[in-house]
């Protein structure tokens, strides 16, 4: 099913301000590619994270193909009620398996955005902001965030 319009506005309000300043230079350092729901080849497993970003370190250039091999330097799911537990125990494990250094897990039902660090193959949580604050979380803490427009 299609994402719930909480789901799409929250992806699409992180999505945007990443991509603005970390993408683009606008407002941030620039660096990397943020792309909303690539298609990812990870070993065998093919998936499809809500957001995601490479540092152009790691990826020079777009691929001319439909999907990408390069494993992500950081991600982001949008939990609904119907994903969360495929996005928590199937998806992450597999991620961090794959070397994705950084996941982001925003739950705009509970209005929560979390912070996860690959450690030994699996994520750890570094922090949790809550509510409508301003957050500058890595890896994008060159810059500050906005909460409360992931939670209208």
């Amino acid at each position: 099913p299609r994402p719930s319009p909480r789901h799409a506005n929250a992806a699409s309000s992180l999505a945007t301000d990443l991509h603005d300043a970390f993408q683009k230079g606008r407002s941030g350092p620039g660096g990397w590619w943020i792309l909303f729901e690539p298609e990812v080849h990870l070993r065998d497993d093919v998936l499809v994270p809500d957001i995601a970003g490479w540092r152009r370190e790691t990826l020079p250039a777009l691929p001319e193909i439909a999907w990408f091999e390069a494993v992500p330097d950081w991600l982001c799911e949008v939990i609904s009620p119907s994903t969360s537990r495929i996005d928590r125990e199937k998806k992450l494990p597999l991620y961090a398996a794959a070397g994705v250094e950084w996941a982001w897990i925003v739950d705009p039902s509970l209005k929560t955005l979390e912070v996860l660090r690959r450690r030994n193959d699996r994520f750890v949580l570094l922090d949790a902001y809550f509510g409508e604050t301003s957050i500058s979380a890595p890896p994008f803490e060159d810059v500050t965030i906005e909460l409360a427009p992931l939670w209208v």
